[in-house]
């Protein structure tokens, strides 16, 4: 147990010390890996946005569930608003949440994303392990905040991908030998 203790002592103070980096190449940080799943995320997300045809956005499975341009906008919005909590001076995109076509959604879609990127592009490893007020989070490390915004976001995707199937679409990870 004091060897885990001291392990995790060491870490925090290397993360809290080391320089933070600006460059692309960048790699074997926190903040790199969280900027560099990020990055992916943002792509499978718009490929999965742009797999269902326009002329069923407006597809739901049952009435009580979002179509699904609401389910790629609620990412859009979730996400948003959690980047928000991080203090970060980047100013939050203004997003057509009321979007109901395919071109205004995936638009919404690369917004988000981008602003995504700017956000976290300012943040270094030290930054990323500072609490920040997650509101129904409570007191979170801004790592924390991020992190939830990844696991809502596959919790999305996974919808989405049931959406495709029931709409006879392969999801287009499952295309490419995925799962």
């Amino acid at each position: 147990m004091k060897r885990i203790a001291l392990s995790a002592a060491v870490v925090s103070v290397l993360l809290l010390t080391a320089p933070a980096s600006t460059t692309a190449q960048e790699t074997g940080t926190l903040a790199a890996d969280l900027r560099a799943d990020w990055a992916g995320q943002h792509d499978q997300i718009a490929d999965i946005a742009d797999a269902m045809p326009e002329d069923a956005f407006g597809y739901k499975a049952t009435d009580a569930q979002r179509t699904y341009g609401e389910q790629a906008l609620h990412i859009v919005e979730v996400n948003v608003a959690l980047l928000g909590m991080l203090d970060s001076p980047v100013a939050a995109p203004a997003i057509n949440t009321d979007a109901t076509s395919k071109a205004d959604i995936l638009m919404a879609v690369e917004q988000s994303y981008t602003y995504g990127a700017e956000v976290l592009a300012g943040l270094s490893d030290a930054q990323m392990l500072e609490a920040v007020d997650g509101r129904f989070l409570g007191q979170s490390t801004r790592a924390r905040v991020i992190a939830f915004a990844f696991s809502h976001t596959m919790d999305i995707y996974g919808q989405m991908a049931v959406y495709l199937r029931l709409n006879d679409i392969v999801p287009p990870a499952s295309r490419r030998g995925g799962l």
